[in-house]
């Protein structure tokens, strides 16, 4: 018996998944860039790159979100099957 679903498919919340992990790398690199001065004894960044540094926890969120969507979208296809 074949499996309905291809292997390079692309489920529901996998999209979510990967903007997130973009997001949260994007924010990553801003915390990186803004502590380095810090630590360097240089003058500080302006504060709009503490702002984008909010994004690894933004990125965390969709990332989350996109999780729990492909979570719900297995539990229905496995409630489905069952039937």
């Amino acid at each position: 018996m074949r499996d309905k679903t291809q292997a390079n498919s692309a489920g529901p919340g996998d999209g979510l998944i990967r903007a997130g992990a973009l997001v949260f790398l994007i924010g990553a690199v801003a915390t990186l860039v803004t502590v380095t001065p810090l630590f360097l004894g240089a003058k500080p960044f302006p504060t709009y790159m503490f702002g984008l540094s909010m994004l690894m926890g933004v990125g965390f969120l969709v990332a989350g979100a996109g999780l729990l969507r492909s979570i719900a979208a297995d539990r229905r296809q496995a409630r489905a099957d069952a039937r």
